[in-house]
């Protein structure tokens, strides 16, 4: 069996995020991955798609520490008990205004430890399944792509014809095209990608399509 994978419009009418479930079809463990759900609504969104379809969250996992992919990480970890997870190097993010961008959009973003700090190569094992963490710095210091079967859940380093901005603190357009080249184009091309924004594609296509990865060097 394929895992479940849902996909939930958290942060709506700010940024429309993609807030994604990864479960396992056998035992049901979930990981709840960037769930920047910017009020209670949005929460309870995220809370009651596990609910009716009967997983459990194993663990939130965070692919970067912007206030729109990490806002709701505080409620839903009260209300599961499941360990947050970020890579290291964006884990100061989760308590910072300026850094999680949350003074940008007028939020504030509360002090907040993650429980897991992630790191390059690790397994997460959710159930039976596994997501392997590749670091994909470029967006921010600590970004993650997360690789299961078939999919890679890649927050905002890769979208469908376009590439995450790197104009915020600790971004650069460098790192992250490098990124995407020796840790997103080397899966198969018929790899879905699953953004932090806007529609999935698939590695093929955007070696194809992506208008920032036809230079030489992608």
């Amino acid at each position: 069996m394929k895992p479940i994978i849902f996909q939930l419009v958290v942060a709506k009418g700010v940024v429309d995020t993609n807030c994604y479930i990864f479960a396992c079809p056998e035992t049901r463990a979930a990981a709840v991955i960037d769930p920047g759900a910017l009020n209670r609504r949005e929460v309870d969104a995220i809370l009651g798609a596990l609910s009716d379809h009967k997983l459990a969250a194993a663990c939130i996992i965070d692919t970067h520490g912007h206030i729109d992919h990490i806002a709701g990480n505080g409620a839903v970890r009260d209300a599961t008990g499941a360990p947050l997870m970020i890579h290291e190097l964006d884990a100061p993010m989760l308590g910072s205004d300026l850094l999680s961008g949350a003074a940008m959009f007028g939020f504030e973003c509360k002090p907040l430890a993650a429980d897991t700090l992630l790191a390059d190569g690790q397994a997460v094992q959710v159930g039976k399944r596994t997501l392997e963490v590749r670091h994909t710095p470029g967006h921010t210091p600590g970004g993650i792509s997360l690789v299961g079967e078939g999919v890679v859940f890649c927050g905002d380093t890769l979208f469908a014809a376009s590439i995450g901005r790197t104009d915020l603190p600790g971004g650069s357009e460098i790192v992250e095209l490098r990124s995407i080249r020796e840790k997103l184009l080397v899966l198969p091309d018929d790899t879905v990608v699953r953004p932090g924004h806007g529609p999935r594609t698939t590695i093929g296509k955007e070696k194809v399509i992506n208008p920032y990865l036809r230079d030489e060097e992608c």
